[in-house]
Order: structure tokens, then sequence, then C-alpha cells
């Protein structure tokens, strides 16, 4: 199951995988730490995070998927209302 916890630890310093999707958030493998632009820091212990990067999540950084009933659903624009 993809969106399952790996049943092995993973051992220190192995590399983390990021999933970029095209008009998505950033899948990050957890447990992480994201360094805000401030300076902060705000962690999650989740095996899986989605990371905003339309920064129309309330709950910036973490994608709270905001961003579909932003857009139109075509092309990369922004939503236009008629």
């Amino acid at each position: 199951m993809p969106n399952s916890p790996s049943d092995t630890p993973r051992p220190p310093g192995a590399r983390r995988r990021i999933k970029v999707q095209r008009r998505g958030p950033l899948l990050v493998e957890g447990p992480v730490e994201v360094e805000l632009e401030d300076g902060t820091t705000v962690s999650s212990d989740r095996f899986r995070v989605a990371l905003c990067t339309c920064r129309r999540s309330r709950r910036y950084p973490w994608c709270d998927t905001s961003h579909r009933a932003r857009s139109s659903g075509t092309g990369d624009g922004p939503a236009t209302k008629e």
C-alpha cells in the first residue's frame, strides 16, 4: 500500500524521497522539520507530509488542499470568475 509507513526503520543518514507533482504539493517522506522564512521551525512526525507550494493553505507550510477550491481546473493560471 503506497500510503502506509515502511515496516523497516530508515537507516541514519538515508536519503528522503520527495515527490513533485504538477499543480500539487510536495510529498515528503517524514518525519520532517521545516524552517520557515522567518527562521521559525515546524515539525511533523507523520510518515508522509504534503508541503504547500501555492501558498494558499491556511495551515502553511502544510497543504490543506485549499488550492483545489481556488483554481479553475484548467491551465496554470489563477481562477477567474464569470
